[in-house]
C-alpha cells in the first residue's frame, strides 16, 4: 500500500523529543511519509527555553516548495508569531478540505511562557478549517478565558471552543486534574467523551505533539475523529512507557 503523505507545520525541539521530531517519528511508525515546514528553532539559554521564529520569507519559501505535494492531511504545531500564523493560514486555505489537526501551542510545558498572546485571534481563524483542535488545559484556559479545575470545566471549555468554530475539540488534561489518571475530554458538538489512562511517572516530552500527529495519522486511514482520538491516546500512553530522559520514544506497530 502506498504511504500517505502528511505535512507538519512544526518547530524544531533542540532536545528532539517534541516538535517536528515527534511528528515525523509518529508518521513513520504509522506507515506514512512526513514532510515538515519548520516554524521555529529552539534553544536552552541562560534566560531559559528560547523560541526563535523562522524568518517569514524563509517560511513562505518552504510552503511554496510544498505547494504541489498531494498531502492527505496537515498537522499544525507551534506558530511562534503572527507573520508565521498568517502564512500558515493562507496555505491552509489553499488546501481546504484536507484533514487538519490544530495543536494550538501557546505555552511550552506551562512553566515557560511563550510570548504568543497576540496569536489568540490568529489561531481562532484556523478553527473553521480544522478537523479537530487539541489544546492542553493551559491553552484551553487561554483561548476561552476561563479557569479549568474539573472535568465539568473541561466540558464547558470544549463547548466554548466549538462555538468559536472548532468542529471537534479534545482538551488534554494531563495529570493536572488527577495524579492517578490522565484525563482528556472530547467533544464533537453533540456529545462528550471522557478518556482516561493511568498517569505514568515517565518523561512525557513531546506527548502533545505525538498525540496530534497520531490523530492525523489515523484520520488519513479513514477513521472517525472520535476513534482517531482514542487510538492516539493509547499510542501516546505506550510511547511514554518507552520514553527516555530526552523524550517520547515511539513503539513498533
Amino acid at each position: 500500500m502506498k504511504s500517505k503523505l502528511i505535512l507538519a507545520l512544526s518547530g524544531n525541539d533542540i532536545f528532539s523529543g517534541g516538535g517536528l521530531y515527534a511528528d515525523l517519528a509518529t508518521y513513520i511508525t504509522n506507515g506514512q511519509h512526513g514532510f515538515v515546514a519548520v516554524t521555529c528553532l529552539t534553544a536552552l539559554t541562560d534566560n531559559g527555553f528560547e523560541v526563535i521564529p523562522t524568518a517569514a520569507k524563509t517560511f513562505a519559501q518552504q510552503l511554496g516548495s510544498l505547494s504541489a505535494v498531494p498531502f492527505s492531511a496537515i498537522k499544525i504545531g507551534l506558530l511562534p508569531n503572527i507573520e508565521i500564523a498568517e502564512l500558515a493560514l493562507d496555505f491552509i486555505k489553499q488546501h481546504a478540505g484536507l484533514p487538519l489537526v490544530l495543536d494550538p501551542v501557546l505555552v511550552c510545558k506551562e512553566s515557560h511562557d511563550v510570548e504568543v498572546s497576540a496569536l489568540r485571534t490568529e489561531l481562532i481563524k484556523f478553527f473553521p478549517y480544522a478537523t479537530i483542535i487539541t489544546p492542553n488545559l493551559a491553552e484551553a484556559e487561554f483561548l476561552t478565558g476561563q479557569s479549568i479545575k474539573t472535568v465539568d470545566d473541561m466540558k464547558i471549555a470544549a463547548q466554548k471552543l466549538y462555538e468559536l468554530g472548532a468542529k471537534n475539540v479534545v482538551i488534554k488534561g494531563g495529570n493536572r486534574l488527577s495524579k492517578e489518571k490522565a484525563i482528556d475530554v472530547f467533544y464533537d458538538g453533540v456529545a462528550y467523551q471522557v478518556l482516561e489512562n493511568p498517569v505514568l511517572e515517565y518523561n512525557n516530552i513531546g506527548a502533545g505533539c505525538t498525540f496530534a500527529s497520531s490523530i492525523a495519522s489515523h484520520l488519513v486511514k479513514g477513521e472517525q475523529v472520535c476513534e482517531a482520538v482514542a487510538q492516539a491516546k493509547d499510542f501516546v500512553y505506550q510511547a511514554i512507557q518507552r520514553s527516555d530522559e530526552y523524550g517520547v520514544q515511539q513503539y513498533e506497530s
